[in-house]
């Protein structure tokens, strides 16, 4: 069994798929997913009135909707834990935690965000706390969090954890972080994104190169679902990751036909936003400013763009 930890958002057009034959404020989107809900406004401001954070459970034992499953004892893992200090998140996972009678016997945080990083929390309010095992993948470029109740174990590249006979498989996705992972349940073809690829709208990232080989490796793997971190499930991956990937070459299309037309001359940030972003409110450059330099930090990595002093400009002629 998953425990898989999500922010989403109903509108009263599409609610949340909450299920009255299940239980208030459940849903069985498939015979092997059960998500609890709860508001969590305070620490998601961007969700609309109706959002609701998530905990769901992934059972590798499928059984028919219809069935109880209330007598099953399993020790299990939680895919991350939600903001610190929100009462209703963990009221919520103990409450499943009880009906599905399991412990958490491990936790995988897929990076370092706070939204995503509660552990202490759940440690506190679990049984086993002080025997649960956390796992996150080392960032490079910051020292790592340090937890009250737990030592933080090392995820590698590659690592599986089996559960009843279900495979979960540790795929490193830098891009939104350094050290962000994704998890792929071989079994199900469902894959768990985290942050690098949402239910609504698209994410940010410090580094676009690293992010665009992200999306690529995840297009390779072919989920058949994709479970976000933020917003609903995506029940069309493929043309999920292809608008992702299609929206930030038009930016790169942009930036490098703009430079193309003045190959002597060299650019900053904010000038080139006025080139390209003439539509965008004035107030937003700064902002746009900032995406502009992660588009051109990936085109120089593929030397497509040469730095000069404190501007960019067409080419590989220029030294750094």
């Amino acid at each position: 069994m998953v425990i898989w930890t999500a922010y989403m958002a109903g509108t009263d057009e599409a609610p949340a798929p909450w299920s009255p034959e299940i239980g208030p404020h459940v849903a069985q989107l498939r015979s092997v997913i059960v998500i609890v809900s709860g508001v969590t406004l305070a620490t998601t401001p961007s969700l609309t009135p109706s959002g609701w954070s998530a905990v769901a459970v992934v059972e590798t034992i499928t059984w028919p909707t219809t069935q109880p499953h209330h007598d099953r004892l399993v020790g299990r893992i939680l895919l991350d834990a939600g903001d610190p200090n929100v009462t209703d998140y963990i009221s919520h996972l103990k409450r499943v935690i009880m009906d599905e009678r399991i412990f958490i016997n491990d936790i995988i945080v897929s990076h370092w965000h706070h939204d995503h990083g509660g552990v202490d929390d759940v440690l506190d309010a679990i049984e086993n706390g002080k025997s649960c095992k956390v796992w996150k993948y080392p960032r490079n470029d910051a020292p790592e969090p340090v937890l009250k109740n737990a030592t933080l174990q090392e995820l590698k590249n590659g690592q599986k954890f089996v559960v009843d006979g279900s495979t979960l498989e540790v795929i490193h996705t830098p891009g939104h972080t350094t050290d962000h992972i994704v998890i792929y349940l071989h079994e199900d073809k469902s894959l768990f994104s985290a942050d690098c690829i949402l239910g609504e709208g698209s994410t940010v990232f410090e580094d676009l190169y690293d992010y665009m080989k992200s999306l690529q490796l995840i297009s390779n793997i072919n989920p058949s679902v994709i479970y976000p971190g933020h917003g609903n499930i995506i029940n069309d991956p493929k043309e999920r990751i292809t608008m992702y990937i299609n929206h930030r070459n038009q930016r790169e299309a942009h930036i490098l036909a703009a430079l193309e037309q003045h190959p002597e001359e060299t650019f900053d940030e904010m000038q080139l936003v006025k080139l390209i972003y003439k539509d965008t409110p004035e107030q937003l450059w700064p902002a746009a400013a900032l995406n502009v330099n992660v588009i051109l930090t990936k085109l120089f990595k593929e030397k497509k763009v040469a730095k000069e002093n404190a501007g960019w400009k067409y080419g590989q002629t220029a030294s750094l």
